[in-house]
């Protein structure tokens, strides 16, 4: 009997020693364990966070682009009003010159206009019947002198010759039209089929365009 007692001590002996090493490892593999679900769930974490700041930071980018381009179109819509303002200031101005003044600029723009003094002109009916003839007066009276004085340089022979070869295109012989149309101010230069907008609402557009196209450019550079 003392022989079986001292085999299965020695079986218990062996199979606590061996249980707690398993026991051992096992806490070892479960600290292993542990530690890497540790590392790769702090890897997860960081490459979630890494993810979320770059999104964070591609958001901000796109939200900064976009407010600096609403930024310029706001300036851009303020510029444009701006001119607006001031060009329609300028064309009221223009329309509402005293009269003496308003007939010798509209005497300037016919005599840089005409090219055979032979054109007629068409005035807005307000225009035509307030200052009409004495635009038409003044510009004959205009051509007629600067055709005078080149004249008198000449000799007799050359003046003669020139009135020969110029007796199609007689100066001053500028001519009122019955016609009206609806303009604000300036008028409408008519030889023959070619028509020369001289109206002041058509002139100012032109200027206002050139320099809203400086101002966008110059506005879209920057």
């Amino acid at each position: 009997m003392e022989g079986i007692e001292k085999i299965t001590a020695k079986i218990t002996q062996d199979a606590q020693a061996e249980i707690q090493q398993l026991m051992a490892e096992t806490g070892q593999k479960a600290e292993a364990i542990r530690e890497n679900a540790q590392a790769q769930a702090q890897q997860e974490a960081n490459e979630i966070v890494e993810k979320g700041r770059m999104a964070a930071s591609e958001r901000l980018e796109r939200l900064s682009s976009a407010a600096q381009m609403e930024r310029r179109k706001l300036e851009l819509a303020a510029k444009q009003e701006v001119l607006g303002e001031a060009f329609a200031l300028a064309l009221e101005k223009l329309c509402t010159l005293p009269e003496k003044e308003y007939i010798s600029l509209l005497t300037k723009l016919v005599l840089e206009a005409s090219t055979s003094g032979r054109e007629k002109l068409i005035f807005s009916q307000k225009d035509r019947n307030k200052v009409g003839k004495q635009v038409v007066m003044a510009a004959n009276e205009a051509l007629a002198k600067g055709r005078a004085s080149g004249e008198t340089a000449k000799s007799k022979v050359g003046s003669f010759l020139d009135k020969v070869v110029h007796s199609t295109a007689s100066s001053g012989m500028l001519t009122l039209a019955e016609e009206t149309r609806d303009i604000r101010g300036g008028f409408i230069m008519v030889d023959g089929d070619v028509e020369i907008n001289c109206a002041f609402e058509t002139l100012v557009r032109l200027q206002r365009e050139k320099l809203e196209k400086t101002v966008a450019d110059a506005l879209f550079q920057s």
